[in-house]
């Protein structure tokens, strides 16, 4: 037996419940064709720090989901890096930090109360695309599709079925959860983040970093390590997590490891029928996060599918264009110049520059996390000024 829908979605994680909630809000008589498929059953253990940033509570905020769980707000950041360490204090919030099985759950649950068809449990086996329909073919059931959404994480079964095998531009994470309780100084009342930009200097495409959360009501501190390279980078990963864990008087903790996609400009995203969404299509090389990125993925996702039986419509082979010329395009494209900036030959000048400029601070962290809509302008504003005074510090080197 084949059950036929005409909107199937392949992942209830962020990229696909957003695809799904700004689809609803958009045309709300789509509920009912909307099919979300996920192999776990929530409330399921995620390996994530779990940071949102500014513009990802906007997008709750817009789509009317209050965060209605246990979280932890931070307004206070410190950057360690191979030219110093700074302090950045935010009084709107720097990030609020959850835990991803709490927040997936939320936002899954928020579906259903919308009208959408979720089935948890139900692992998708192969997707096959033929010129009339999608054939998505899981452990219990045959659906036939008439668009299909990849919203199934960094490993997405859908990309490599679609469109090929490619591990061109694979990070990797590593990290380990560890009770404020065990340790041997108390958690802060005014909570903050650590990001330790050093081993950069080493040879690291990346960082360390230490949250603040909360587990069962708990205070934990999540400890990880990620690189831009996954290959070649788990020996000196695990011994920079083991490092960090130890500064803390944590030891024998249980760490977890897990592959990041990262964006890339030649990425193919879209066929006629299958489109991807989410850590499935590309995050951020930089920092690794896409919780931000999930969303607007699935706004530009559910644009396209909600115009796609519309006469004129281009189908939703036009959501690659669509992200390409879009502001959430030239984020991520400027992001992968960043991070060969930052973690490249440049690197010293960079975090040298980062150090010595409180402007360039400023506006790089408003313009990452999406404050007043930063990161939507296409020349933010004092950009041209932080190139000048970049450009004034070189030859003050040279």
């Amino acid at each position: 037996m084949v059950e036929r829908w005409p909107i199937v979605i392949v992942g209830g994680g962020p990229a696909g419940t957003a695809t799904a909630l700004f689809l609803v809000r958009r045309r709300p008589e789509l509920a009912s064709e909307i099919l979300i498929l996920d192999k776990a059953i929530h409330p399921r253990f995620k390996v994530c720090a779990g940071g949102l940033i500014p513009h990802t509570i906007a997008c709750l905020e817009e789509l009317g989901i209050a965060l209605e769980i246990p979280h932890v707000p931070v307004s206070r950041a410190f950057a360690l890096t191979p030219a110093g360490t700074v302090e950045h204090n935010e009084r709107r919030g720097f990030c609020t930090v959850v835990r991803r099985d709490c927040f997936d759950a939320l936002l899954v649950d928020s579906c259903m109360r919308r009208g959408v068809t979720v089935r948890q449990g139900e692992k998708v086996l192969d997707v096959v695309e033929h010129a009339e329909f999608v054939e998505v073919k899981t452990e219990r059931q045959n659906y036939r599709a008439s668009v299909v959404v990849g919203a199934d994480g960094s490993g997405s079964l859908v990309r490599r079925r679609v469109f090929g095998h490619d591990d061109r531009t694979i990070g990797r994470a590593i990290m380990a959860d560890v009770s404020a309780l065990d340790l041997h100084w108390a958690f802060p009342n005014d909570p903050w983040c650590k990001f330790d930009f050093r081993p950069a200097a080493e040879g690291l495409r990346g960082y360390a970093w230490m949250f603040p959360c909360s587990i069962d009501g708990t205070p934990h501190w999540n400890v990880g390590v990620y690189s831009s390279q996954a290959k070649a980078q788990g020996c000196r990963m695990n011994g920079l997590l083991e490092k960090a864990l130890s500064r803390i008087g944590a030891r024998a903790v249980r760490s977890c490891a897990y592959p990041v996609r990262l964006f890339h400009s030649r990425t193919r995203l879209a066929t006629s029928r299958v489109l991807l969404v989410g850590d499935a299509a590309g995050v951020d090389p930089l920092m690794g996060e896409g919780i931000s990125f999930a969303f607007e993925y699935g706004r530009l996702a559910a644009e396209c599918i909600a115009a796609w039986r519309e006469p004129g419509s281009d189908g939703v082979a036009a959501y690659e264009r669509m992200v390409r010329e879009s502001w959430l395009g030239r984020k991520l494209r400027r992001l992968n110049m960043l991070e060969r900036m930052f973690y490249g030959r440049t690197s010293k000048f960079w975090f040298w520059f980062a150090v010595s400029s409180e402007r360039a601070r400023r506006v790089g962290l408003r313009w990452y996390s999406g404050q007043d809509g930063w990161d939507q302008l296409s020349l933010p504003r004092g950009l041209a000024r932080l190139g000048q005074e970049a450009i004034s510090l070189m030859r003050g080197l040279l």
